[in-house]
């Protein structure tokens, strides 16, 4: 049996866990309420996020996070990228350079700008991958079929966790673009903010369809920039994990955007999802980025996004200044290659 730790006891560290002790493994999950890790160890049960869901016996819960690192060579990192230096800080002491980190944060830290693993790297030498892709802890914790990407640099190291991960409902994909698997997953939240947004004021299947699409060329532009291999946006961490934040109703970003464009300001939908959403953090730090070192690139629907959350645009005039921007070919590159 092997033994794994999860650093961080939210709903998709649980779906983890049980997803890995289901294959028999010995998991530790880090969190720091007493209450979480008592109901875990007694009842096997997160009582927080899945109350109705029964836990492996091979799941144990606490909050000792030095018992939680040493207990395993692989460790999860679910914690959000807010939290990400924070956690790092506190481990940094009892990790050993031997152990594997695997993040699956789906963020950009607002001061650095940093992916997670970016982020990670300022601390730390050790083997790293990046967990992505359009999986809903709800769903996975149900053992619904789901398909996701292990991204890293290291293709032995890519392998081995696919290996690990793998079940009849847990398809594992490895991609050496640990940029573009990253970048995906933090810009996806933004364009799903504004697909919640349109979807509050009404607006149907075609403003969704065109937000997906159009985004989908903003996470490219802005992927490329950084680094990023294109063709990884076609991918499940790209497209899938777009489609599946901009449509479910299991979206923390969505639902926020619901609210906005309902008529509730940007605390009041914070405080009405009442879990952590990623872009709007993503949509700041993005947003200001581009400001400082990107100025010619032309992201509207984060631009859009950024006005109505942080400046109070009315959402109806956002969409309307969307659509009425000035006429442009729908991809630049074909018709320049056509010299059309």
């Amino acid at each position: 049996m092997k033994n794994i730790s999860i650093i961080g006891g939210g709903s998709w560290g649980t779906a983890l866990a049980k997803l890995l002790a289901d294959k028999n493994c010995r998991v530790i999950i880090y969190l720091r309420n007493k209450e979480l890790c008592n109901a875990i160890n007694q009842k096997h049960v997160n009582i927080k996020y899945f109350p109705d869901v029964k836990l492996n016996k091979n799941i144990l819960a606490t909050n000792d996070l030095e018992k939680a690192i040493k207990f395993a060579k692989i460790i999860f990192l679910t914690v959000p990228t807010y939290a990400t230096r924070d956690i790092i800080n506190k481990i940094k002491n009892f990790l050993s350079k031997k152990q594997i980190l695997i993040s699956t944060a789906k963020g950009i830290e607002e001061q650095s700008f940093y992916r997670n693993t970016e982020i990670i790297r300022e601390y730390f030498t050790n083997p790293m991958a990046v967990l992505s892709g359009p999986t809903h802890a709800e769903e996975v914790i149900k053992k619904l079929p789901s398909a996701v990407v292990i991204a890293s640099e290291d293709r032995k190291l890519a392998q081995k966790i696919q290996k690990l991960l793998m079940s009849p409902c847990f398809r594992v994909y490895t991609n050496p673009d640990v940029v573009g698997v990253e970048t995906g997953g933090a810009i996806k939240n933004i364009i799903a903010v504004a697909s919640g947004i349109t979807d509050g004021l009404g607006y149907g299947d075609n403003s969704r369809a065109a937000l997906i699409t159009r985004g989908l060329h903003e996470m490219s532009l802005l992927g490329k920039k950084l680094g990023a291999k294109v063709l990884t946006f076609a991918g499940l961490t790209g497209m899938g994990d777009l489609v599946v934040t901009c449509t479910s109703m299991y979206s923390r970003n969505r639902k926020l955007g619901i609210c906005i464009g309902k008529g509730l300001k940007l605390d009041e939908a914070l405080g009405s999802v009442n879990q952590v959403v990623e872009g709007v953090r993503t949509t700041r730090s993005i947003y200001n980025w581009c400001l400082d070192f990107a100025p010619e690139m032309e992201l509207p629907i984060t631009n859009q996004t950024y006005q109505v959350l942080f400046n109070n645009k009315d959402p109806v005039k956002a969409v309307e200044d969307l659509m009425l921007r000035g006429p442009k070919h729908e991809i630049e590159e074909v018709a320049n290659n056509l010299n059309w």
